[in-house]
């Protein structure tokens, strides 16, 4: 395709150039323009002897007339002779010559040595990107971020600009421009579940107690907001209050539209808290069972459940009660130095999670672990 392009513009370079030189020049004073002249002379003289002009005036325009057919007769005579000697004739086959041939020679060189016909084409959308600085994700959010340096109070840009930050995995930035947009265009219950959802992934996940009181504020703005009613379940779950979550995730599937693109989503978490719980470790009639056996086979009970218990809690350290029993298990066991360690775990566990915090201190209260 390239190559049928520059010959058909090569084709029409020559053409440009033999056109003209194939014509014969048309402009000339041709035979009926002589005669129209001496007609006018002779008009000239039979008003003249009608007595219908003047003497004066007929002399001045038989003069002019004159004067208008001599310039045509030589200038008729010098194209003729110009058009018809062999030097002119010469020339013009020349400048064919020339069309025919230097011209694409010299275009075609020109190409192969500055041009790259191998380089494949750029769509134009490209080209103009590129001539305009591009329009990558990033160069748009930094065009969007300069006029928010400019104009702060554009509520409509700060809630542009939030769901990009997100993408981009920035929650506290995308966070504080959900602040910004609920503060300059007000509330409701789509910002609010929006600021929530910034906050959840601020925290790795974990529905916080701020991203939680947003979550309720949407509730109460609109109780079928599904983005809200979706965290708010799984704030219950991490909590640990399995049936709460399993609740309000039921309730959501309930007033489901056909189609939902988020109800996949909804059931595999509900699946997730109906499912039996995984073992939670010892209680406290497993200790006592176990207080009656030989202290062999006890301390191998004990320590095989106490095991799987703390395995669980490196994944899912959230599990306050889990973390209690655990403690209890090393009590149990005479290990206070690791009931200690735990204690510690699950406090760094629960560090962003200050009512599981709460509750933790409270439960580890009176076990005589302070010292």
């Amino acid at each position: 395709m390239l190559w049928l392009l520059l010959a058909l513009m090569t084709g029409a370079a020559i053409f440009a150039v033999l056109w003209p030189l194939g014509r014969r020049r048309t402009d000339r004073p041709s035979a009926t323009d002589l005669a129209v002249y001496r007609d006018q002379l002779e008009e000239i003289e039979r008003d003249r002897a009608a007595n219908a002009i003047g003497a004066a005036e007929a002399e001045a325009a038989r003069v002019e007339v004159s004067r208008r057919l001599i310039a045509a007769a030589d200038a008729a005579k010098v194209d003729t002779n110009a058009d018809d000697t062999a030097g002119s004739l010469r020339r013009r086959r020349f400048a064919a010559v020339a069309a025919l041939l230097v011209v694409p020679l010299l275009s075609g060189g020109l190409y192969l040595l500055l041009g790259s016909p191998d380089v494949p084409g750029q769509p134009l959308a490209a080209r103009i990107a590129a001539a305009h600085g591009g329009n990558s994700l990033e160069s748009l959010l930094a065009r969007v971020e300069a006029h928010l340096a400019q104009n702060p109070d554009d509520g409509h840009g700060w809630e542009v600009i939030a769901p990009v930050y997100m993408r981009l995995q920035r929650y506290d930035d995308a966070a504080q421009a959900r602040r910004n947009a609920l503060r300059l265009l007000g509330a409701s219950a789509e910002r609010e579940s929006a600021l929530g959802e910034a906050m959840v992934g601020a925290a790795d996940g974990v529905v916080t107690a701020d991203a939680k009181a947003a979550f309720e504020r949407a509730a109460n703005l609109d109780a079928k907001e599904v983005k809200a009613q979706f965290f708010l379940g799984l704030a219950a779950e991490q909590d640990g209050n399995r049936t709460d979550a399993a609740r309000i995730w039921h309730k959501l599937l309930a007033g489901a539209p056909e189609g939902a693109p988020w109800v996949d989503l909804v059931q595999q978490a509900l699946a997730r808290v109906e499912e039996p719980a995984v073992a939670p470790g010892p209680k406290a009639e497993d200790m006592a069972a176990a207080s009656q056996l030989a202290p062999e086979q006890r301390d191998q009970m004990v320590r095989g459940m106490v095991d799987r218990l703390a395995t669980r809690l490196r994944t899912e350290g959230s599990d306050v009660e889990g973390w209690l029993r655990l403690v209890r298990a090393y009590i149990v066991l005479g290990d206070r130095d690791r009931a200690r360690a735990a204690i510690s775990d699950a406090r760094r566990a629960l560090v962003k999670e200050p009512d599981k915090l709460r509750r933790l201190d409270d439960g580890v209260k009176g076990l005589g672990l302070e010292g």
